[in-house]
């Protein structure tokens, strides 16, 4: 396994939509295993493929941060279906380091989502879980979390990121 290079906000990769993952090949296995790694490298909970510079609907999540392995869930052409409630709360980025920001999401998801065989089946998520089902969603089309602010305030948080990444 290795750590990937993860791509930062103003990488034009990251605003585009991603292509739909076809059969499932050892390259795949071997990328996912990489995106596993580079998210507990990173400390994040989940990573899209477009984050690493692959165009494709493929993310991995782990809300344990590597401490249970059964909690590892791949993505694979994943779509929103159902929506509940509502939640706020913190969240970040690997693709914008340093920037944390109180966001609504919703409470609890219920996501389409195919396995390795092809096959499709729902996968549903509350909490941290149901963030993470719509984050990385939103990278697999081209949408950045900062984006659900306002002009003034993503501008503000566009300031601040590139303060810090020059150090």
């Amino acid at each position: 396994m290795a750590v990937l290079p993860v791509i930062t906000w103003g990488d034009p990769r990251l605003k585009k939509n991603s292509e739909d993952v076809g059969t499932w090949t050892p390259e795949l296995e071997q990328l996912v295993a990489d995106m596993f790694e580079t998210t507990l490298d990173e400390e994040g909970v989940g990573l899209a493929a477009p984050q690493v510079g692959v165009n494709l609907n493929l993310a991995v999540i782990d809300c344990s941060c590597g401490e249970d392995p059964s909690q590892k869930l791949v993505l694979i052409n994943p779509e929103i279906i159902r929506e509940e409630g509502s939640q706020v709360g913190p969240e970040g980025c690997l693709s914008i380091p340093g920037i944390r920001e109180v966001l609504e999401r919703p409470q609890k998801v219920v996501v389409r989502n195919q396995a390795k065989d092809g096959s499709w089946h729902e996968l549903e998520g509350e909490d941290l879980l149901a963030r993470a089902f719509c984050h990385e969603i939103d990278h697999l089309r081209g949408r950045l979390f900062v984006e659900y602010f306002g002009p003034v305030k993503r501008q503000f948080l566009q300031k601040k990121y590139l303060k810090q990444a020059r150090g």
